[in-house]
């Protein structure tokens, strides 16, 4: 029943923000979403015997409509940005032209970063010594799209087994629709000890109206190809 849910949220957003985009509302959606249910305790995932959920199980939590409808600010992305992405997962030109419906897709910028709110890091390098570490790196634009000016603070959660930062750790905007964009990076071990570690990066602004929350997961799941 999720899907009918989301879908009739996502109308409503829509009729309240009728100049943003599909990927601006799934923004709004996932960023405002509580990771907690109405208890006030972690969403449990009944696959592994009630235990906290990852967002590999729950997404990025319950939805919640009215902090959607002022989430402050958002992770937007164009038309070409996923046909980008769709070149960086090698989609070939018939593919794509499926998926887009245009048989002139531009290929020429392929790229896997996606300006998604959410983050995933593979760490399932098996053919290294111990004590190997390795970088991944996200870069990321987010829009403001509230009244006025805002100075936006990150902050992150920790996360066992690797090491997360962000860079710059402040964001100020002046006016709305303006956009600042910044690095996240998880530092890990090639191999990961744990199947799945995740944690949360959130923007907060000083008047603390808006709180933005983003999922990143770092797993030694194999990815299959």
């Amino acid at each position: 029943m999720a899907c009918p849910h989301v879908a009739g949220i996502a109308a409503l957003l829509k009729g309240a923000h009728p100049d943003w985009s599909p990927t601006a509302i799934r923004s709004a959606l996932m960023t405002t979403s509580d990771p907690i249910d109405n208890a006030g305790n972690p969403i449990e995932d009944i696959g592994t015997n009630l235990q906290p959920a990852t967002p590999l199980a729950m997404g990025a939590g319950h939805i919640n409509p009215n902090k959607a409808l002022d989430p402050g600010i958002v992770y937007d992305a164009t038309v070409q940005d996923y046909i980008d992405f769709l070149c960086g997962l090698n989609f070939t030109p018939q593919q794509i032209k499926t998926i887009t419906g245009s048989s002139s897709n531009n290929c020429s910028n392929p790229s896997l970063d996606l300006n998604y709110p959410s983050f995933i890091a593979y760490f399932n390098d098996r053919n290294v010594k111990p004590d190997s570490n390795t970088v991944k790196e996200f870069q990321r634009t987010v829009t403001n799209v509230g009244e006025g000016s805002f100075i936006y603070k990150a902050s992150l959660t920790a996360m066992k087994g690797v090491k997360v930062s962000v860079e710059p750790d402040t964001l100020v905007f002046k006016e709305i629709n303006e956009k600042k964009s910044f690095k996240l990076s998880i530092e890990g071990p090639r191999q990961l000890d744990k199947t799945v570690s995740f944690g949360y990066l959130i923007w907060e602004d000083s008047q603390r109206k808006h709180v933005v929350r983003s999922p990143i997961v770092a797993t030694s799941y194999k990815i299959d190809k």
